[in-house]
């Protein structure tokens, strides 16, 4: 159980400062922020641009109007196919922000749905919303690291600054040392 003392040790997430700091920095350096976001039934976007549980916003001022980059959820107005939507991700479902033109940017965990056993306690008792640790139903799981022999088999170029992505393929986040 996670006592009232546990949550205040521990903060608020990151998550929505750092997506709102790499939005900044790509609008400030003149790049197209764009958001990968995990799609489940908590998360509204038009279900027909959904790949894989998946789907990537251009959250650009551009692009975008109303935005609100907020604590909890992220809210905006777009038009998909001419035909205007309003968007809204819970924060805990943003799985990277980067930007369009060189790839730069974050990547977060995937949240992973909670089963119907994980849900329940030991005792079988269900938990409340006060003492489970996850948020809207969901298990946050660690990044995979990769070890120093994975490292090893990438070829080094020299450079620092990231290549970027050829022309009509999709950015990929690059982990930089």
């Amino acid at each position: 159980m996670t006592t009232s003392q546990d949550a205040e040790a521990q903060g608020s997430s990151t998550r929505p400062y750092l997506i709102r700091a790499l939005h900044d920095w790509c609008t400030d350096n003149g790049f197209t922020p764009y958001l990968a976001v995990y799609v489940d039934q908590s998360v509204q976007v038009p279900k027909e641009y959904v790949k894989n549980n998946e789907i990537v916003l251009n959250v650009s001022f551009d692009a975008t109007s109303q935005l609100q980059l907020g604590n909890e959820f992220i809210e905006f107005k777009a038009r998909f196919g001419g035909v205007a939507r309003e968007i809204i991700v819970p924060v805990d479902h943003v799985i990277a922000i980067y930007a369009r033109e060189n790839g730069q940017g974050m990547a977060f965990p995937v949240p992973q749905p909670v089963t119907d056993a994980e849900a329940t306690s030991a005792d079988d008792a269900p938990r409340t919303s006060a003492e489970s640790p996850r948020k809207g139903g969901l298990r946050l799981t660690p990044v995979a690291e990769t070890s120093q022999a994975d490292d090893a088999d990438e070829p080094d170029d020299g450079g620092d600054e990231p290549t970027p992505p050829p022309a009509g393929a999709r950015p990929a986040l690059r982990r930089v040392k």
